[in-house]
């Protein structure tokens, strides 16, 4: 590698991070005779996997050049950075290289937007097409496709890339034409469309052939900027279900706001970037998703925004104390779901277990419960009946939050004394 590809290495990799949209799981791409690379291999599945082990994947922009003056972004065209550009050859070359010295699992590949959509998408194509085609490279890419590209560009780097994302940046249309003037959501949602369209087309034709080409395999996914704008959590989480409706769709990101441009007017004096609000829109995005949690059931009218103190879940436990306790024995799937330390896997045991005989406790703990939590929500043959409806709602919250130790038989006494 020469010292000038080093260089541009250097400035495109630091000007990618603030892309959190940056996933590879969903897909299983295997070995193939004569083909470089496999997804099939250790990790290639997130860029932090559950246990927390990191996957390598090469990250970087082709250019951080940019024609728009997003107030919110490090690569406007207003800014005073570096700049750097890649050639369509140098980048193949630099990413093969690190794929053979098993530096990197993937590629991860965005862009700044030079003279026009079109023109950018068009290199962008290029590279994906040459890693497949000529260096029959048969590893992970996951591609930013280009607001306002054409279809023809979108349809074809979806026969190159696993997943496609196109960014929304700011989950309010209004919001984003006060900070990106130049932008607006239908250049956004046409990509997100083309790919939906050719992820259903591909489906329909593999039906009838096994050789029929795949259309972005592993999806696509999007990613909001989180506290930029005044956009209340309830706006945000309506925005992603509506977006979930696709089945193209797999991930909605939430990246928390840095402020990289801290002489813009335009943007909030922040001192760091909401990483715990990030962190709830997460959990809340889970719920929607695996647990059939409706948007207003997790936040409404009169709790638009997310509680920072205590999960989506356990907030939603604790203002529903009449649907609690719940006998893990007799329970239905869905309801078992609602319980705050109960997880899909989990919920899932219990189903199946408890055919085969009444559950206990230790059990519960077992199937991987947190009892610490669930304790007040459940009950079976063996645990107290100290639930939610015993102590109050408040009185819950204080023990999981402040660690209130204040003796049970204490509140037992309080009660029966005003009765």
């Amino acid at each position: 590698m020469n010292d000038n590809v080093l260089d541009k290495l250097k400035t495109l990799a630091e000007s990618a991070k603030y892309d959190v949209s940056c996933s590879s799981s969903g897909v299983g791409r295997g070995h193939k005779s004569g083909m470089v690379g496999s997804t099939s291999g250790w990790g290639i599945c997130h860029s932090y996997t559950e246990d927390g082990r990191c996957i390598s994947l090469l990250k970087i922009m082709l250019t951080n050049y940019c024609m728009y003056d997003c107030a919110y972004c490090i690569n406007r065209r207003s800014n005073d950075i570096r700049r750097a550009t890649f050639s369509v050859s140098e980048l193949v070359e630099l990413t093969m290289e690190f794929y053979r010295r098993n530096y990197i699992e993937g590629l991860f590949l965005s862009s700044g937007v030079v003279r026009s959509p079109d023109y950018t998408m068009e290199r962008l194509v290029r590279v994906v097409k040459d890693l497949r085609q000529i260096h029959r490279y048969n590893g992970y890419i996951h591609l930013k496709s280009i607001p306002g590209a054409s279809r023809e560009l979108v349809d074809e780097a979806g026969l190159y890339a696993d997943r496609m994302s196109v960014n929304i940046e700011i989950p309010n249309e209004g919001s984003l034409k006060q900070l990106a003037p130049e932008k607006d959501f239908q250049s956004v949602f046409l990509p997100m469309n083309y790919i939906r369209q050719g992820s259903l087309q591909s489906k329909e034709e593999r039906k009838h052939s096994r050789y029929a080409p795949r259309y972005v395999p592993a999806g696509q996914s999007t990613q909001m900027i989180v506290g930029a704008t005044p956009e209340r959590d309830k706006d945000i989480l309506s925005l992603s279900a509506q977006l979930y409706r696709d089945p193209s769709m797999k991930r909605v990101y939430y990246s928390g706001y840095v402020p990289v441009n801290t002489n813009d007017a335009r943007l909030p004096a922040v001192v760091k970037p909401p990483l715990l609000r990030e962190n709830r829109l997460y959990q809340a995005d889970w719920l929607l998703r695996f647990y059939q949690f409706s948007v207003e059931e997790i936040v409404d009218d009169a709790y638009p925004d997310l509680d920072l103190e205590i999960d989506p879940k356990l907030s939603w436990a604790l203002r529903h104390p009449e649907k609690f306790p719940v006998d893990v024995n007799t329970a239905d799937y869905e309801l078992l779901l609602r319980v705050p330390g109960l997880g899909v896997k989990s919920a899932n045991l219990i189903v199946a277990s408890r055919r085969f005989g009444t559950l206990s406790s230790w059990q519960l703990k077992k199937m991987g419960v947190v009892m610490k939590k669930a304790q007040y929500f459940l009950t079976c043959r063996e645990l107290p009946m100290r639930t939610i409806n015993e102590l109050s709602p408040d009185r819950v919250r204080r023990i999981l939050t402040k660690g209130d130790k204040t003796p049970m038989n204490t509140q037992y006494t309080l009660q029966f004394s005003d009765d």
